[in-house]
């Protein structure tokens, strides 16, 4: 059959000759420099198609359910008390509880102190949500999910099953589990004096939201919880879009207040800090932040929150626009200096996959 108006004998001879290319490449002892670059790119394609793989399965199977359930069944032996120790911050009649669950998850409760009524974050874990619920005399009445995947959305069946009146809001465009209030951007969910404003954030899957509390009605800061868009110095996966789709999700967060608390789904900051380190090791705000952190984990204590301004000054996937960043990463793609904000935030996943795996 012809391709693109050649005939099949050339087409075979084209193949036949570019597969004698590729082994005289690997066998020939003068070519250990292409022998390296092609099995880098065979072991880059190879890794790129298995966990594509993976995330078909766990998403669109009930393999993905069981991988979860066997999650929650090995963190809540390793961490009965929960892998951090979280500390709440209260507001002017709000506070928000963070719950840590699964090996570096966070749940969330955001409570209005006067009518006792809470709202759920990403309640993974129902178990310590009810704990957390129990502990705090509220009622829970709405769960908020940013996005499907079983670490983020496993605990609404059992809760909303166990409070008659809880609402499950999220968006309908991802599949999330038990459902009830489907979502659009900028669509406003109130509870009690909480204003909760949902933002579309997709690229880590279709529909993922981010969630922003207003913090008008109580004169204080307004709190984003980004699920698994962006964390303290670091920003989720693409799953389900392109660098160009997450590059506009991160510059919707962007657009916030310097002031405005992050309240990520994971906690990856010392992780995240070290990889910013090697993108920008004169960054002296990634250093001090660094210093914290240590002395956070060295006791166990969470990371969390710290401010949209902060993340400004040392988290290198909201830094793209920045001329040091660009030439950190040295020639663009054309061999010139210049990287497109989009090739730059993949540049940076790239980078930051290969650190992971040192």
């Amino acid at each position: 059959m012809a391709w693109q108006g050649w005939p099949s004998s050339w087409l075979w001879v084209a193949s036949c000759g570019l597969l004698l290319l590729v082994l005289v490449l690997l066998v020939s002892p003068s070519s250990c420099r292409a022998r390296r670059t092609l099995r880098s790119l065979f072991m880059a394609r190879r890794k790129r198609l298995l966990l594509r793989i993976g995330y078909s399965l766990y998403t669109r199977t009930w393999l993905g359910y069981l991988f979860y359930r066997q999650q929650l069944r090995r963190a809540r032996n390793r961490y009965p008390k929960g892998h951090s120790r979280t500390q709440p911050r209260l507001f002017n009649g709000v506070k928000v509880l963070p719950i840590p669950v699964l090996s570096d998850n966070y749940s969330y409760l955001i409570i209005d102190t006067q009518a006792r009524l809470a709202v759920a974050v990403d309640p993974s874990d129902p178990q310590a949500v009810q704990a957390s619920i129990e502990k705090e005399g509220v009622n829970l009445v709405a769960i908020l999910c940013t996005h499907k995947h079983w670490d983020h959305s496993g605990g609404n069946r059992d809760l909303s099953r166990r409070h008659q009146d809880c609402r499950v809001y999220g968006s309908p465009q991802d599949g999330i589990p038990y459902l009830t209030h489907p979502l659009c951007h900028q669509d406003v969910v109130s509870v009690g004096r909480l204003q909760i404003q949902a933002l579309a954030t997709p690229g880590h899957t279709q529909g993922h939201l981010v969630y922003l509390l207003d913090g008008e009605p109580y004169k204080g800061p307004s709190c984003l919880f980004s699920g698994d868009l962006l964390f303290l110095s670091g920003c989720g996966r693409t799953f389900e879009g392109t660098a160009e789709t997450m590059l506009s999700s991160l510059d919707t967060v962007l657009g916030l207040g310097d002031d405005t608390l992050l309240w990520p789904g994971h906690e990856y900051a010392e992780e995240n800090l070290g990889f910013a380190g090697v993108v920008e090791p004169e960054n002296l705000a990634r250093e001090r932040k660094m210093q914290w952190v240590q002395r956070q984990r060295m006791e166990r204590r969470s990371t969390c929150p710290s401010t949209l301004g902060e993340e400004r000054s040392y988290n290198p996937f909201l830094r793209t626009h920045c001329l040091v960043l660009q030439e950190a990463l040295g020639p663009g793609p054309t061999g010139d200096n210049g990287y497109s904000r989009a090739q730059l935030l993949e540049k940076l996943r790239q980078l930051k996959d290969l650190h992971k795996s040192k």
